[in-house]
């Protein structure tokens, strides 16, 4: 046993005196028991949202993205902008279920659930949107290299819209096994402790026979390990391919190379700063402080200031190189002394202030390991990197190389409404989630109970004493 001995001066990873049988009925008790207020309350204003936004969706195809706040110059608006925050978003689930399963970190058992719950649905809004901006969405199996009516009609391999369609589709498949094939033993830890009949089916066809054998746990731990060395280069690559997106062409400001590093760091910033967000709140309704704890939650708070960190260095290099190649138009970036004076300041300061100023609190320990300065901070950044990928896009679109041609851009009531719809949409999976699967992994977080639990770390303690 002397590999599974952890140090009896780390935090315990499950706090409170719990036994086997209290983590299943703590992690299954929201499945089983009613629904509360505050549910019902989120799900309707989550549905009203989403309705508000599929309706906007639908006066968009039928009338065409001239409903959007477009014009001649700037052609990318909202709806690139909320692609590459919902993708960006998406990145934290994978980082956290395969890139730390592969480095055995244990604290990740409680948050990973939720965190590829959070990728698969983000997922799933990102994809709307390169959708809806094709304008016509009844024929947009075209790209899909797939036999067609027109002959060898095939996509275009160098469109870099077509580059995400493979990137989020790659993205959401492997994402979406890695965690079904993570809930199964805990499907069947539901279907065995079902009182009704129809629940017991539900469950036990979910489960596909888990038995809890010797066989099914090494199987269980071998695809573990390969999904997770599949998922793991698509961390990086996802984001990167979005990123090529600008990247590859020759605006100023997105001709760059450091887009894709930047882009990655970016992505897993945000990601976090949205696991913070949904964990707490989940935490809290579920009752799951004593898996959740604040150990967890500082932890992410120092991977926030990590992926800030790298964010701040892109910022800076890129404000420093626009600034010293001595080019009038790289004083039209999104990143320039133009931009933090120009029409468009109030976009480049909330920038700076939501992702550099306020995230520094998390230097101090005081800040990241309360509860609600990490919830609002988590909030914040959300925002500044929504203005980041505002500003990337309409900063650098607003200033074409010619004069004659700068414009502004102003969102319609149809801009706003589609993006709200994602967010409630976003809001009533994640309910719906919360209320239909295990929201920590308890078979996972029962193998550490003896490591890890604070009952057995004080008596490992004691011992060593």
């Amino acid at each position: 046993m002397s590999g599974h001995y952890e140090a009896p001066i780390r935090e315990p990873l499950i706090v409170g005196h719990k036994t086997y049988h209290d983590i299943s009925n703590d992690i299954a008790r929201p499945i089983e028991e009613r629904a509360g207020k505050l549910w019902w309350y989120s799900i309707y204003a989550a549905l009203a949202l989403f309705i508000y936004g599929f309706g906007c969706i639908a006066y968009t195809i039928g009338t065409g993205i001239g409903a959007w706040g477009l014009n001649r110059t700037i052609n990318w608006g909202w709806d690139i902008t909320n692609f590459v925050w919902w993708v960006g978003i998406g990145h934290a689930g994978t980082l956290i279920s395969a890139v730390l399963l592969l480095f055995r970190q244990r604290w990740r058992m409680s948050v990973n659930r939720s965190a590829e719950a959070m990728t698969i649905f983000a997922v799933v809004q990102a994809a709307i949107f390169p959708v809806i901006h094709m304008g016509r969405v009844w024929v947009g199996y075209w790209v899909f290299p797939l036999p067609n009516q027109f002959g060898s009609v095939w996509p275009n391999f160098n469109s870099p819209l077509l580059w995400d369609v493979f990137a989020i589709s790659t993205y959401f498949s492997v994402s979406t096994v890695f965690w079904f094939m993570g809930l199964i033993p805990d499907f069947a830890m539901i279907r065995d402790r079902a009182k009704t009949p129809w629940t017991k089916k539900i469950y036990t066809f979910l489960s596909f026979g888990w038995g809890g054998k010797a066989k099914h746990w090494q199987r269980f731990e071998e695809l573990s390990l390969v999904l997770a060395g599949l998922a793991t280069p698509l961390v990086f690559s996802v984001h990167t391919t979005v990123s090529f997106d600008f990247a590859t062409s020759v605006i100023k400001g997105w001709h760059s190379t450091i887009y894709p590093p930047y882009f990655v760091a970016g992505a897993i910033f945000s990601g976090f700063a949205m696991v913070q967000t949904l964990l707490l709140v989940a935490r809290k309704v579920c009752h799951l402080e004593e898996y959740i704890t604040i150990y967890h939650i500082e932890i992410m708070n120092i991977v926030i200031i990590l992926t800030g960190g790298m964010v701040t260095v892109a910022y800076a290099t890129e404000y420093f190189i626009g600034w010293y190649s001595g080019s009038r138009f790289e004083d039209f970036t999104y990143l320039s002394p133009g931009a933090a004076t120009g029409p468009y300041w109030w976009a480049f300061w909330a920038l700076i202030t939501c992702n550099l100023i306020v995230p520094a609190a998390f230097w101090f320990k005081k800040v990241r390991t309360n509860i609600i300065a990490t919830f609002i901070i988590a909030l914040i950044i959300n925002i500044g990197m929504w203005f980041e990928r505002f500003d990337i896009i309409v900063i650098n679109l607003s200033r074409d190389y010619l004069p004659s041609s700068w414009t502004m851009f102003k969102p319609t009531i149809i801009d706003v409404g589609v993006y709200l719809g994602t967010i409630g949409f976003f809001s009533t999976l994640f309910l719906l989630y919360a209320r239909t699967f295990p929201v920590i992994a308890q078979a996972e977080l029962k193998t550490i109970l003896k490591i890890s639990g604070e009952t057995y770390k004080a008596k490992e303690g004691d011992e060593h004493h």
